[in-house]
């Protein structure tokens, strides 16, 4: 069965590019199982062209199936039928960077809308995705409010924190993802076991292997101060601002962030701190040896994009798309994990998280 996939919130297609990357799974009767990205939707201009022109090969004004448009002006019942629904639901109020607003921020509340897809449409099975922490937003509440309402929608849920070291990506990046399978189907769900749990990729060898050539797109460097050049200088590998060995001339006039990863150098034997999408000088993760911050390509390999997967927009832009992104190579692991339990095939698993 080749299951359609229709997306909410898709961003520039880390989720659809993770189900391309899932490949067709054939069971023991012989039976093949593959996902397809169908329609998607995000209220993004930039974002909608990048996911049009990498996941359905076709100019964003000629793909009548990504919608570009505020969710919550979208008529639900109306949308196409789907056999996977995925929404990686804004994270911005259930991040633990900020206020944390939770259920009562602008963003937090728009979970509901993937939940209304799901009663008004039934797909077969759905994974919704957001930060880790959603579990402890609005001191626990938000993440029982949801999982209720998503469990109520008529789908056995399976929510799991996933660390996506442990899956193959070259970065430090924990997400909470729910899994759910229709209770009508008898289908059940596993989590998959971690892949990479003894030999995590490093940022060494996502960046470095292969090289990023010329020719390769968004790969355009970030023009430095020379005050940037210089405090560069004196971070070693892994370290910060505050690092102990920048004179005080160089150093921030900042209080209360020594923990932060602002001029954060990477450490080329570990796996990447968390890209993000926004923030302001200092935030754009720096490379271990070279006195510069990372381009866009390389961000994106740290994201497991691949380097013929090309960002449109503005470089802020996509910068944002980048950093808000769910890494393919990572979600591609569920989606082979759903695509298994379908075809009755088992596979190593560990416990649900919550």
């Amino acid at each position: 069965m080749n299951f359609k996939l229709g997306e909410f919130f898709c961003g520039p297609g880390g989720i659809a590019q993770g189900a391309i990357d899932s490949k067709s799974i054939k069971s023991v009767d012989g039976k093949h199982f593959s996902i397809t990205p169908g329609w998607a939707t995000d209220y993004d201009l930039d974002t909608c062209a990048t996911y049009a022109q990498n996941i359905h090969k076709k100019q964003f004004k000629d793909d009548k199936n990504v919608i570009h448009g505020d969710v919550r002006k979208l008529d639900i019942a109306k949308l196409p039928p789907c056999d996977g629904f995925a929404f990686g639901f804004p994270c911005n109020d259930f991040s633990l960077v900020g206020e944390s607003k939770g259920l009562n921020g602008n963003f937090g509340p728009l979970y509901s809308y993937g939940v209304e897809y799901l009663r008004a449409h039934q797909p077969k099975w759905f994974v919704a995705e957001n930060v880790g922490g959603l579990s402890s937003s609005n001191e626990g509440d938000a993440f029982k409010i949801i999982l209720t309402a998503l469990e109520g929608s008529g789908y056995k849920i399976y929510p799991h924190l996933y660390k996506f070291e442990d899956y193959g990506v070259p970065q430090s990046r924990h997400r909470i993802i729910i899994v759910g399978f229709r209770e009508d189907l008898n289908v059940d769900f596993k989590v998959p076991a971690p892949t990479t749990l003894n030999k995590k990729m490093t940022a060494y060898e996502a960046i470095m292997f292969p090289p990023i050539t010329p020719e390769l797109s968004n790969h355009d460097f970030t023009k430095q101060s020379e005050k940037v050049i210089q405090r560069l200088k004196y971070i070693e590998p892994g370290k910060n601002a505050w690092s102990e060995d920048i004179p005080q001339e160089l150093r921030l006039n900042v209080k209360g962030a020594k923990l932060s990863n602002i001029y954060k150098r990477l450490d080329p034997d570990k796996p990447a701190y968390t890209v993000t999408g926004s923030g302001g000088g200092g935030t754009h993760m720096y490379h271990w040896k070279e006195d510069r911050a990372l381009t866009s390509r390389e961000r994106a390999r740290l994201q497991t994009f691949p380097d013929n997967f090309i960002f449109y927009g503005s470089k802020e832009s996509v910068r944002k798309q980048i950093g808000m992104a769910v890494p393919p190579k990572g979600i591609s692991v569920i989606f082979s994990a759903i695509l298994k339990s379908f075809a009755k095939i088992d596979y190593k698993s560990v416990k649900c998280s919550f």
